[in-house]
């Protein structure tokens, strides 16, 4: 890593890995959410036209469950980056949890969505949404019963891309904290740092599949990885 002093604009990706640790089930770990559900039975818009409640029922429990979970000593430390970083920062989490966001941080975007809103396909509102969406229930903007979860299913397009390449275009170092390397265009972004000259740094249980790419690999929990690396950057 390169001297503080020349790191001014930081870019973190966030993965399950990073919530694991407070007990949400990671996307393809072993023993994992998806193991339990194919994939294409509760996370495709194909899945959702063909049986809705079976997804319905999916997100509902996930969507209880999140709530119930706590944020982990990685979720804090990245909240003190957040709150104490000069510079410009983002966390960009393909998590759907809002467990960065309880433990404080605030320059945080979603870009798979987030459990803990619903998307109304009559109206394109999007509502904050704790309960149930099983029972159709009414859209608060509009009434329609057209309430769906506003979670990126595979085959759609993830949030806020613009904005995404435009903080790497900017950005001095970058970060993945707990992700597979799997899912694009998440797994993409490593190689767009690497062509722009940005620093790379993945802090990982394991190698993700595009491990190869970063300058510098850690490897360990996040719960004692992320708050080392961010007393590192903080001095």
């Amino acid at each position: 890593m390169a001297a503080m002093a020349d790191i001014r604009n930081i870019v973190i990706l966030t993965g399950a890995g990073v919530s694991a640790e407070s007990g949400i089930d990671t996307f393809r770990g072993g023993g994992g959410l998806w193991e339990k559900h194919r994939v294409e039975d509760v996370a495709t818009p194909e899945a959702f036209a063909r049986d809705p409640d079976l997804v319905l029922r999916f997100y509902d429990m996930r969507r209880a469950a999140i709530q119930e979970k706590e944020p982990n000593r990685a979720h804090a430390a990245l909240a003190r980056l957040d709150a104490e970083w000069p510079g410009d920062l983002l966390i960009v989490t393909q998590n759907v949890d809002d467990l960065h966001e309880r433990a404080g941080a605030r320059r945080v975007l979603h870009m798979h969505g987030t459990h803990l809103n619903a998307w109304c396909t009559a109206c394109d509102a999007r509502s904050r949404w704790t309960g149930p969406l099983i029972d159709r229930p009414p859209c608060p903007a509009c009434g329609a019963r057209a309430l769906r979860p506003d979670v990126v299913w595979f085959g759609e397009m993830p949030y806020e891309m613009e904005r995404i390449y435009g903080a790497l275009q900017a950005a001095d170092l970058f970060v993945s904290i707990g992700t597979s390397g799997a899912v694009y265009p998440a797994a993409g972004f490593v190689r767009e740092a690497r062509e722009l000259g940005t620093q790379t740094l993945e802090l990982n249980l394991e190698r993700s599949q595009g491990s190869a790419w970063f300058d510098e690999t850690r490897l360990g929990p996040a719960g004692e990885l992320v708050p080392a690396w961010v007393d590192e950057m903080l001095g």
